[in-house]
């Protein structure tokens, strides 16, 4: 029976990236995103086994319709929490709003602990069918800002950092079942989300802000979570892989 992998987020960017690296690695792939279609995504993924549904991960019955959808298949195999979303507005943390607040956590933070209780427990209860080759994993994505302070985007910031507990929290726990939980985070990244703020990064980094000299790609950060899920690192859980062009560097 074929390998499934669970990615949220996928239709664009990181989320796109990941799932073509784990198609790459022969997972059948069921992503998901709040758009009710995605054709170009399918598209990109055309040499793939893919499915696409639509998916709030904010929201317990979307939650439980994908992975009702995925326990269909008779596996999951690895879920990538990567769904997440920026402030519409940055902001200073003196004039936050508790409405982007509340959105940022509701998607970020809650939707991700909530995917991985409710994806550990179908897990565990798989262990118990007796699957054959059967060693799940969760890989969630966070980011640098899960420590570093951007003041005009603190409810980011936060969120980032609540998914460090998470998946300190959800390592520990499932550590009984032989299930890792690792945590993936992206540096400055090239994506639709950085398109914005791309000439500020571009002249930071030129300054010397990060020692390998570049953006990133979603291939670099997809690049952790396929070492994540090759079973390479199963004497690990709860381990951070940075794929930050080396920013988590303490340097003089």
């Amino acid at each position: 029976m074929k390998k499934l992998a669970v990615i949220t987020g996928a239709r664009r960017g990181i989320g796109l990236g990941i799932a073509k690296a784990l198609g790459d690695e022969g997972y059948r792939l069921l992503i998901c995103a709040t758009s009710d279609e995605a054709p170009e995504t399918l598209e990109a993924l055309s040499a793939y086994e893919v499915e696409y549904m639509r998916c709030n991960i904010a929201d317990a019955a979307d939650r439980d319709r994908l992975l009702d959808r995925a326990e269909a298949y008779g596996r999951i195999d690895v879920l990538v929490n990567n769904a997440g979303v920026a402030p519409k507005v940055r902001l200073d943390i003196l004039e936050t709003t508790e409405e982007s607040f509340e959105r940022l956590m509701d998607i970020n933070l809650e939707g991700t602990f909530f995917m991985c209780q409710n994806a550990a427990n179908r897990m565990i209860a798989m262990q118990n069918r007796g699957i054959e080759d059967y060693r799940p994993r969760i890989v969630n994505i966070s980011s640098i800002s899960a420590y570093t302070s951007s003041v005009s985007r603190g409810e980011y910031c936060i969120s980032k950092a609540g998914i460090a507990m998470v998946t300190q929290l959800f390592a520990d726990r499932l550590a009984e079942y032989g299930i890792p939980v690792f945590e993936v985070r992206p540096g400055i990244i090239r994506t639709d989300m950085t398109a914005a703020v791309t000439e500020k990064y571009e002249k930071l980094i030129a300054e010397g802000l990060l020692p390998i000299a570049r953006m990133g790609t979603p291939e670099d950060v997809a690049g952790c979570v396929v070492a994540a899920c090759s079973g390479k690192l199963d004497y690990t859980t709860g381990q951070v892989l940075n794929a930050d062009g080396g920013f988590a560097l303490r340097r003089l």
